[in-house]
């Protein structure tokens, strides 16, 4: 089965760095678009960036010239550096792929199970 499994979560500082992974695995034709989320407590899920299976990217204005997506296509993952960490970034981080099954010709939307990041003093 088609699935993503996030890694590299954990406690920084403020003004830190951590570097977020996060790798498809199973039966897969293609992935598509890939993004990461975040969800803190209490707040709504919001999207942190995007990356098309082209390269192009896409961020939310509050994490822009900090967080840097990329992707390795023929290791299936997409990685999120996050630097100069704000306390603003505590959050659960999913990882979220469009991704076509090598059975099936829809393309689909597949979650990671998350990985948190604490950003504390």
């Amino acid at each position: 089965q088609v699935q993503l499994v996030e890694s590299g979560g954990g406690l920084v500082q403020p003004g830190g760095s951590l570097r977020l992974s996060c790798a498809a695995s199973g039966k897969i034709f293609s992935i598509n678009d890939m993004a990461w989320y975040r969800q803190a407590p209490g707040k709504q899920r919001e999207l942190v960036a995007t990356i098309s299976s082209g390269g192009s990217t896409k961020y939310a204005d509050s994490v822009k010239e900090r967080f840097i997506i990329s992707r390795d296509n023929a290791k299936k993952m997409v990685n999120l550096q996050m630097n100069s960490l704000k306390f603003a970034d505590t959050a659960m981080y999913y990882c979220n792929g469009i991704i076509r099954p090598r059975s099936f010709s829809t393309w689909s939307p597949y979650w990671g199970q998350g990985t948190q990041v604490t950003v504390s003093s």
